[in-house]
């Protein structure tokens, strides 16, 4: 599933790809991908406009036109979603295995590309290429919802939307609401990196392990940007497997749902209770 760091992939692949183009024409008509628009409502408002930005918060893009006199173009993955514009691609991660290959996510079913943007120069259009169906195209999105961005958050905001509440640490930060970004991979990655049990009620931890969570979390998603996604983390390939074991001490990893979602922990490095 693509979290924050495929997102930003995608982003910057839109900003690299395709601002500055005019867009000529646009493929709308699946009104599930697209709605609450009407076929032909999100190419009325974009025909003729000039893509200008390309912005990110958490795992919601949007891209603005006409220097933000325009409509804004919102675009959402989904859980398999990826941004296509040319032979390059950006969002759900393709690899070993449980990925497929490249040209199952770009060049498979044309039913699979959801929504497309031609442009005035005839260049690559920009896809939205989507197996499951699940991602959005949606005019101006509501983004008022989500918390701040996990990757930009300050400390002391960090600090007291993080530190408070009984949930346990990984719901809490996983709560797009309080923090925007964190998918299931990036929670149990960073939390590994900063030593803290996934379990640990969010409002037992002080100062000084929030800041070391926030710390770790950044550099978790810097991380995973720059090499590709959340799948390239240091905890993820021992997530999974029966014989899973830290990667840092050798001890065999815990496997538990926490807030609903599959969850990996080492209890040695991550502890709770705390000794």
């Amino acid at each position: 599933m693509p979290e924050l760091p495929e997102v930003e992939r995608a982003r910057a692949l839109i900003e690299e790809r395709a601002v500055g183009r005019t867009v000529a024409a646009v493929d709308d008509a699946d009104g599930y991908v697209c709605r609450p628009h009407g076929p032909g409502e999100i190419a009325d408002a974009l025909v003729g406009r000039t893509f200008t930005a390309a912005y990110r918060v958490g795992k919601s893009m949007w891209v603005e036109t006409d220097g933000g006199s325009g409509p804004d173009l919102g675009l959402h993955l989904g859980m398999a979603g990826r941004i296509v514009i040319g032979e390059e691609s950006g969002g759900d991660p393709v690899y070993g295995g449980s990925g497929g290959s490249q040209a199952d996510h770009t060049e498979g079913n044309p039913a699979w590309r959801r929504f497309t943007v031609e442009f005035e120069d005839g260049g690559p259009p920009l896809v939205l290429f989507d197996k499951r169906r699940l991602g959005r195209a949606v005019l101006d999105p509501d983004l008022s919802h989500l918390g701040p961005d996990a990757e930009e958050i300050s400390r002391d905001d960090f600090r007291a939307r993080v530190g408070k509440g009984d949930a346990p640490l990984k719901a809490r930060i996983m709560d797009q609401s309080v923090i925007a970004g964190v998918g299931n991979l990036l929670a149990d990655e960073a939390l590994w990196r900063a030593h803290l049990s996934p379990i640990r009620p969010a409002a037992s931890l002080d100062d000084a392990e929030l800041d070391r969570l926030r710390v770790a979390l950044r550099a978790a998603t810097r991380r995973a940007i720059k090499l590709g996604g959340v799948h390239t983390g240091e905890l993820i390939p021992h997530r999974n497997r029966k014989d899973g074991i830290c990667p840092s001490c050798g001890a065999e990893m815990v496997r538990e749902t926490v807030g609903g979602r599959t969850t990996w922990w080492c209890p040695v490095e991550q502890p709770w209770p705390l000794p």
